[in-house]
């Protein structure tokens, strides 16, 4: 099991940036971002492997950048042009010995 803490989330103008990360306790193969809006079922956004390689939602590529920090067990999801549509609580996981593990969620919030 590992534990995760997500960090960066806040109150952001439609177009802004903000950096989302996520410090895991442990190693881990295999960490996705999803994200939850109000009365709305979670959903996937990126993936990065330990290889390094990625994938995201059709909804947020070209917008966001999952990137990952070995050394510090540190995922990090660099999103950029955000909208409204985007707010949500946006939550890590990471498969570990084929086990998920989530973190508390950080609340991402785009409006004017």
């Amino acid at each position: 099991q590992v534990q995760l803490v997500e960090s960066g989330g806040g109150l952001v103008q439609p177009g802004g940036s903000l950096r989302l990360s996520c410090a895991a306790s442990g190693s881990f193969v295999i960490m996705d971002w999803y994200r939850q809006a109000p009365g709305k079922q979670r959903e996937f956004i990126a993936r990065i492997t330990s290889g390094g390689s990625t994938n995201y939602a059709d909804s947020v590529k070209g917008r966001f950048t999952i990137s990952r920090d070995n050394a510090k067990n540190t995922v990090y999801l660099q999103m950029n042009s955000l909208k409204p549509e985007d707010t949500a609580v946006y939550y890590c996981r990471a498969v570990v010995a084929g086990t998920s593990n989530w973190g508390q969620g950080t609340q991402v919030t785009v409006s004017s």
